[in-house]
């Protein structure tokens, strides 16, 4: 999913849940509103977190996008059904949908 396509669906009714597999640092540096922050390390021992979220939508996101497309594979082998990755991570959206949000 792309940076403008996500900022149309968080702005419709049901919008999807946000997933950051970042690390807290870079999430403290900027963050999408709403996001749940569980490190792409972390994802195994914390999926239980995410039980609710097996069959809704949900959008994961990290900087560029690679460790998102790492848990997106991990995560469809525990059931979730419905996950898309943001292309090019936080920082596109930094550069297409939010100018105001920090690059790093």
């Amino acid at each position: 999913m792309t940076p403008t396509e996500l900022a149309e669906r968080l702005a419709a009714p049901n919008p999807p849940r946000l997933l950051d597999v970042r690390q807290p640092d870079e999430f403290a540096i900027v963050a999408l509103p709403g996001a749940k922050l569980i490190p792409l390390n972390e994802l195994p021992e914390r999926v239980g977190e995410l039980a609710g979220w097996r069959e809704q939508e949900v959008v994961v996101y990290c900087h560029h996008g690679m460790r998102s497309a790492h848990a997106i594979g991990w995560l469809r082998h525990q059931g979730f059904t419905h996950l898309h990755n943001l292309t090019g991570g936080i920082d596109r959206w930094s550069v297409e949908v939010d100018a105001n949000s920090p690059r790093y």
